[in-house]
């Protein structure tokens, strides 16, 4: 048996191993931790042509025994020992996370967050179906037609199988697309490039729990074979930048999950109390080390927008990166520093447009207690400062929170998300702030205001919304936060039997 893993290719459920592979690296170390098979366009083609195949697999089980399979899946993803590659090698709870944060550069402490999620996720799935569904009885689904609260019903499934263009930013985004195999659709998954064992772990406890590992697609790929996937399966969902999904925009069998540009509202009635919902700002920017489409990147009040940019920025500037296995580590480290430069530099840009101060500066003390030895000869040559945003530690690189106060929503920075703890805080008129904010995955709004909640309500611009001092970060499992997959793989058709 080799020492580094090799992660074939999922073809139908079966291994398959390419000549060509593609290595993926502990982020700060550089050491291999898995070879991973990658294919072309041409195989995934091929393959979704026989996709019907693993429909089929799924179409044997009721829904009721494969929500059963997914309460199984969801106690082998969280507790079993499970296969890794097709040599022979296995990867306990401890080994997942401790390999997908050397990769990732998630803490372990996040890694265990994500993993009780997607826990979590796959067992209270009767409650996610009966969310999505809007309590339909989803024996209707076995036989394609019934009848429920004396109106006959019949659905019909608007795809043979999911395609999945799965990110390297956080596990739990996995949760997504896993009511899907409850709902007898076969997944054709491109992992992330740093990420493959999320999605690989849960295939493996589906079929450790009983699912038929047909209904597996497990794809590496380049562009042309993500390509492939999008444009042939039925139905697919992309993660992703808005330059990487903006293509997909109008394609209504794409389900686009990009930027969440989620926000915090504090109304008139309640700004004067700002200071007791500072926690939940705090939290909503910068839990799951601010990676998630759902922190928010903004903080819209009508007044004491410095005072608040300060209080933030004295709670969240002084964060430092830790190592991997801190329990109290709150940042990421990047595995692709380029992303890391990337943010430094838009950040800095933006500051150049007058308008915007970056308050979190002077709060973002020298790295204790340890430096990397990169770090270690720059302070020697003077060349850290003290308020450095992107910096290098323990090997790996982060980049520090971020609270930058913006005189107007024009400004670039008032509207931005990046993979970090990161939030403007913008002074604006409550009767203006539904005008301005544009879309908005997940609102916090603070208010008790009556009028203003009835305008919350009416706006078609945000997909959740919290009502009260609730984190951003809060989902429920019996409503959807980002589109909804019932719908998307389901569909309803009118019905009139004469026998």
């Amino acid at each position: 048996m080799n020492s580094v893993p090799h992660i074939p290719a999922l073809r139908r459920g079966k291994n398959y191993e390419s000549l060509d592979t593609a290595e993926v690296k502990d982020f700060r170390t550089g050491e291999v931790k898995a070879l991973v098979s990658q294919v072309n366009a041409g195989i995934v083609r091929k393959d979704l042509a026989r996709v019907g195949e693993a429909q089929a697999a799924l179409k044997k089980f009721s829904i009721v025994q494969l929500i059963e399979i997914c309460a199984k899946t969801g106690e082998q993803f969280l507790n079993g020992t499970l296969p890794l590659g097709d040599q022979g090698h296995t990867q306990s709870p401890q080994q997942y996370v401790e390999t997908l944060s050397s990769t990732s550069g998630l803490p372990h402490v996040m890694v265990r967050r994500n993993l009780e999620k997607i826990h979590l996720a796959l067992t209270n799935m009767k409650t996610v179906l009966n969310g999505l569904s809007r309590g339909l009885d989803l024996s209707i689904l076995d036989s394609g037609s019934g009848e429920q609260f004396g109106t006959r019903l019949s659905y019909f499934p608007t795809t043979s199988a999911l395609g999945l263009v799965m990110p390297s930013n956080s596990p739990a985004v996995n949760s997504i697309w896993l009511p899907s195999i409850a709902l007898k659709t076969p997944v054709i998954i491109k992992p992330g490039k740093e990420e493959p064992w999320t999605p690989y772990r849960l295939i493996q406890a589906f079929i450790a729990a009983g699912a038929p590992a047909e209904a597996f697609g497990f794809y590496p790929t380049d562009h042309e074979g993500a390509a492939a996937i999008l444009n042939t399966c039925g139905r697919a969902l992309i993660f992703g930048d808005k330059s990487t999904t903006a293509q997909y925009a109008n394609n209504p069998a794409i389900q686009i999950h990009g930027p969440g540009w989620s926000k915090i509202l504090i109304g008139e009635d309640c700004i004067e109390n700002w200071r007791d919902y500072l926690d939940v700002m705090v939290a909503s920017i910068s839990d799951n080390g601010g990676r998630s489409c759902i922190n928010a990147s903004a903080v819209v009040v009508p007044r004491y927008a410095a005072e608040i940019a300060e209080a933030l920025a004295q709670r969240l500037g002084p964060i430092q990166p830790t190592r991997a296995d801190d329990p109290n580590a709150k940042l990421s480290g990047f595995a692709n520093p380029k992303m890391a430069d990337f943010i430094d530099a838009q950040i800095e840009e933006g500051l150049k447009t007058p308008g915007a101060v970056d308050v979190t500066g002077k709060y973002r003390t020298p790295l204790t207690p340890s430096l990397s030895p990169s770090d270690g000869e720059r302070v020697a040559e003077g060349r850290v400062r003290e308020n450095e945003r992107k910096v290098t530690f323990d090997g790996g690189v982060f980049v520090r929170p971020t609270i930058v106060l913006c005189d107007s929503f024009q400004h670039p920075l008032a509207n931005r998300e990046f993979l970090c703890p990161y939030a403007s805080v913008v002074q604006v008129p409550q009767s203006e702030m539904l005008q301005q904010i544009g879309y908005t995955l997940a609102c916090t709004a603070i208010t008790k205001d009556a009028a203003f909640t009835e305008q919350l309500l009416a706006y078609p611009h945000i997909e959740r919304l919290n009502l009260g001092p609730v984190s951003t970060m809060k989902i429920s499992w019996d409503q959807p936060h980002e589109g909804n997959l019932f719908e998307f793989l389901w569909q309803r058709r009118s019905i009139e039997r004469a026998w």
